[in-house]
């Protein structure tokens, strides 16, 4: 039998006898209800700290050895995969190709209704191949259930072409959690509305996905002390984040920092490595390059 044919043994399918009749209840009410069950998903999401920081560094090493990270889901999974894939580009200003996205339905899924296509596995194995996993890189399958086929698929075909694999679910014993190498379950019971996943095992999710791409980010030195150092200055807002970035890590006045943003061709590490390092533009470039973006280590450099 399927394991979908299971799905309604799964905690995240039970009734939440905290929220029974719902339906009359006042907007208030309704209101403390979700925010009182929503309170317990970050204690769930701390049980699963050590297997978040073991694919914290998975990830840390396939990307900085020229490697990639592909998520996988379908649905609320999907598009939760998406948006942390899509944030990584002016969070950090990494290359779009380093972390990727698959959805099942493909990127019309992102707003419309696609969630007959997580019933394929086919999909899965032939949407994930055209993005050509290998043994450099890393992919997350994410699943609330555990059990969806596209994703399960889209996981066992990685893991079988030598791609380090991470499961994101929601249940425990699940498909998705054996076909990967590590499997990082956040517990968090039967939702408010029964089944709708993209509530408390959502935000779950979503708290996972911060976590991995901003530890990986961190540890590869795309943040300097607990700034976002790597910020594109491509509108006002971030233009002036880099240049209170400038003020408050080079100790200097609003002026100096906008002369050495200029300076740097509007590149706030390269920067950074200036006024910190006192070097001029050329040398700071090259130490990034060498240290591979890693502001902290070429700052350290250029003082000798």
């Amino acid at each position: 039998m399927s394991p979908r044919n299971h799905i309604h043994k799964l905690s995240t399918e039970q009734r939440n006898r905290a929220s029974r009749h719902l339906d009359l209840r006042s907007a208030a009410e309704i209101a403390h209800i979700i925010n009182r069950e929503d309170r317990k998903v970050a204690a769930v999401v701390a049980h699963a700290l050590p297997q978040i920081a073991q694919a914290i560094e998975a990830i840390a090493r396939a990307i900085g050895s020229g490697g990639k990270l592909i998520y996988v889901g379908a649905g609320t999974s999907g598009r939760l995969a998406a948006l942390d894939a899509a944030e990584c580009v002016p969070t950090f200003n990494t290359d779009p190709k380093i972390v990727q996205y698959v959805i099942a339905g493909g990127d019309k899924a992102l707003g419309k209704p696609a969630e007959y296509s997580e019933d394929s596995r086919e999909a899965g194995k032939r949407d994930l191949a055209k993005r050509r996993p290998s043994k450099r890189d890393v992919v997350i399958g994410i699943a609330a259930s555990g059990s969806t086929p596209y994703t399960v698929a889209a996981l066992q075909y990685a893991r079988k072409v030598g791609a380090y694999t991470v499961a994101v679910t929601c249940n425990y014993n699940t498909p998705l959690a054996r076909a990967a190498h590590i499997a990082i379950v956040a517990a968090v019971g039967p939702e408010v509305i029964s089944g709708s996943t993209r509530m408390k095992a959502g935000t779950a999710q979503k708290l996972i996905l911060n976590m991995l791409t901003t530890g990986a980010m961190t540890r590869l030195g795309y943040v300097f002390d607990n700034l976002m150092v790597n910020v594109t200055p491509k509108n006002d807002k971030l233009t002036e984040r880099g240049i209170g970035i400038l003020q408050t890590m080079a100790k200097i006045s609003r002026a100096k920092a906008i002369r050495a943003l200029k300076a740097s061709g509007k590149n706030v590490p390269v920067a950074l490595v200036m006024l910190m390092g006192h070097v001029p533009r050329p040398q700071a470039e090259k130490l990034l390059h060498t240290t591979k973006g890693n502001v902290r280590q070429a700052v350290e450099a250029a003082l000798g």
